[in-house]
C-alpha cells in the first residue's frame, strides 16, 4: 500500500475524476482542484465522497505526490503554483494543441510531452503514467477475467516511479516501467507506438 495518504489531483476533466475515484476508493485522501476555484467541484466531490475534498488548485499542489490532470498548453501557468522541488509529479497529460484534439499536437520541439513538462515544474520528480489510456478505462475496475489493465509509466527518478508504480498496482493496473522520461516518454506520447495502447497482462501463478 502507498505511504502518500494524501494526493493532489489538478484538474478535474474526466481523467483526474476517474483517478481521483480510484484514490479514494483505496482509502486516500485527495485534494482536488482546477483553475476555476472549488466552488465549481461542489458536484465532484459530493459524488467522490468524504475523502475527498475540492481546493483551490493551489491546494491541490501542496500534498508530496500530485497527478496532473490538466490541458497539455495549461502546463506553464503551473509553474509557480508551489514549490515543486521534492515532489512527485504524476504527468497524465497529452500533447494536444487544444481542447479539441483533432486541431493538432502542441509543438514541443525535440522534446518528450514529459520533459516539456518538467522543465515547467523545477525541480518536481515527474512520472509519466495513465496517459496511454481511455479515461473511461481508467475508470472501470482494471482487473478483467482475462488479466489485469497495463499501465505503462516512465521517468527517471528511480524513488518516485517506485511510488507510482505503487498506487499503480493499489489501483488494480497491471504497472508497466518504460524506462526514462526520454525513450519511454517518447513510446507513451500522442505519435508513440503504445498510445491508446489497452493491454491485459495474466497474472501467472
Amino acid at each position: 500500500m502507498s505511504t502518500h495518504r494524501t494526493l493532489g489531483v489538478i484538474g478535474a476533466g474526466e481523467v483526474g475524476r476517474a483517478i481521483a475515484d480510484k484514490a479514494v476508493r483505496h482509502g486516500h485522501e485527495v485534494l482536488i482542484g482546477n483553475s476555476r476555484g472549488p466552488e465549481t467541484l461542489e458536484a465532484v466531490v459530493r459524488g467522490l465522497g468524504p475523502k475527498a475534498r475540492a481546493v483551490t488548485a493551489e491546494e491541490a499542489a501542496k500534498p508530496e505526490l500530485v497527478f496532473l490532470s490538466v490541458p497539455f498548453p495549461v502546463v506553464p501557468r503551473l509553474t509557480g503554483l508551489t514549490t515543486w522541488s521534492g515532489k512527485i509529479v504524476v504527468d497524465t497529460t497529452n500533447q494536444f494543441a487544444t481542447a479539441n484534439p483533432y486541431q493538432g499536437r502542441y509543438d514541443v520541439g525535440d522534446l518528450t510531452g514529459s520533459e516539456w513538462v518538467a522543465g515547467h515544474l523545477p525541480g518536481a520528480r515527474v512520472v509519466k503514467a495513465l496517459n496511454t489510456l481511455f479515461a473511461a478505462s481508467i475508470a472501470a475496475d482494471p482487473r478483467r477475467a482475462e488479466g489485469r489493465l497495463v499501465a505503462f509509466y516512465a521517468g527517471d527518478d528511480a524513488e518516485a516511479k517506485a511510488a507510482v508504480a505503487g498506487l499503480l498496482d493499489e489501483f488494480g493496473f497491471a504497472a508497466l516501467d518504460l524506462g526514462g522520461l526520454r525513450a519511454g516518454g517518447r513510446l507513451m506520447q500522442l505519435d508513440g507506438a503504445l498510445s491508446a495502447k489497452h493491454l491485459l497482462l495474466q497474472d501467472v501463478g
